[in-house]
């Protein structure tokens, strides 16, 4: 099997050095069992990695089971791990097998293992060192045959030092490092990933498959992508839903993913030890000091405009307000453009983003 027959069995899009990189040291690792560790922000597509690592290995034609460590209370984390035997505690009316004992011969895949409680990590270590544990509430040892991935976030080395995750797991689980790199830096990769979203919703929908105009597409490369893979297939997936016509433009995209400000620079700057969530956070206070100055100009412009274009009288009647004079300021502008936004936006001086909120308000 080529690497792009792999590539294409295990839906590993891309192909950029990076992606290229990980696929050969996913084709070594795979055969043995050792343990691999997965690093990546929210979205790069952790999962996909750990599926293709699993399909490449002798235990393909058994079970891979996923767990989000993160997705799971902690009270009931071991639980769902290791099992319970009937009368164990409140609730468990039946006995139930855990992940561990699902997975046997198969692959566990171990998500967010950075949110593991301390508590379950001692047992997780011993289980992994052992291949044996015992369910709650049970007297004997359940012994299986599984193969350990794990992936995270965030930087478990930093997360040892801060004494929130144990050191010894940490080794135990890197035997193997795989660091998968965001969408921003490698994209090369996303006008194939964009091809590849776009089929395959076509299909799944049986439509006809779009095409994108070259500005659009050149939008989607220079956007910076906080969300990574995941926002970019959520992103192509909703531009297609909304769109009659089977040519997507810039136009959509610039209404589902608005950030020309951090968009339109190739010189995105990113901000190491930073979680995704921070960095989305700075996002948005970005998005809303831009909005500020947005709603600052607007009111500086619709002054001046007042100046030009009417008389001040004594007779308050005759005192145009602010809203009517932007009403009537954003009405000349279209009119003198034939109802194209984007030029109207740049005679009034304003962004895109505010002159559409301000037709929606006043209802033009």
């Amino acid at each position: 099997m080529t690497v792009e027959q792999f590539q294409q069995k295990t839906g590993i899009i891309g192909k950029s050095k990076e992606i290229r990189d990980l696929v050969d040291i996913i084709l070594q690792v795979a055969p043995s069992d050792i343990s691999v560790l997965i690093y990546g922000e929210s979205g790069v597509g952790k999962e996909v990695f750990a599926r293709a690592i699993h399909e490449a290995s002798k235990r393909a034609n058994n079970p891979l089971i996923s767990v989000n460590c993160g997705a799971i209370p902690e009270g009931i984390l071991e639980s769902e791990l290791f099992g319970h035997n009937k009368g164990s505690f409140t609730g468990a009316t039946d006995a139930r097998k855990g992940y561990f004992e699902l997975a046997n011969s198969g692959t566990l895949f171990l998500d967010e293992i950075a949110e593991m409680p301390l508590t379950t990590q001692v047992k997780l270590l011993r289980a992994i060192e052992t291949k044996e544990f015992m369910r709650i509430g049970a007297e004997s040892i359940t012994k299986v045959d599984v193969r350990f991935i794990a992936a995270t976030n965030k930087d478990l080395q930093h997360e040892v030092d801060a004494k929130r995750f144990r050191e010894d797991l940490f080794f135990r689980l890197k035997a193997v490092t795989v660091n998968i790199p965001p969408l921003r830096k490698r994209k090369v990769d996303i006008f194939e990933l964009v091809n590849f979203f776009a089929g395959r919703f076509a299909d799944e929908n049986k439509t006809a498959k779009p095409s994108f105009t070259s500005d659009a597409l050149d939008y989607l490369h220079d956007y910076p992508w906080p969300g990574n893979v995941r926002e970019l297939k959520n992103t192509v997936e909703t531009a297609i839903a909304l769109t009659k016509n089977t040519k997507i433009t810039k136009n959509v995209f610039e209404q589902l993913i608005p950030l020309p400000e951090l968009g339109t620079s190739k010189n995105f700057p990113v901000v190491t030890r930073k979680t995704p969530e921070e960095v989305e956070r700075e996002f948005i206070y970005r998005a809303l000091f831009e909005l500020k100055k947005d709603i600052l100009d607007i009111k500086d412009l619709l002054l001046q405009k007042e100046k030009e274009q009417f008389e001040v009288h004594d007779d308050r009647d005759d005192i145009q307000s602010v809203e009517d004079a932007s009403k009537r300021a954003i009405e000349k502008a279209l009119e003198q453009v034939k109802g194209n936004k984007r030029k109207a936006a740049k005679i009034l001086g304003i962004s895109e983003r505010t002159l559409y909120r301000k037709i929606k308000e006043y209802h033009l």
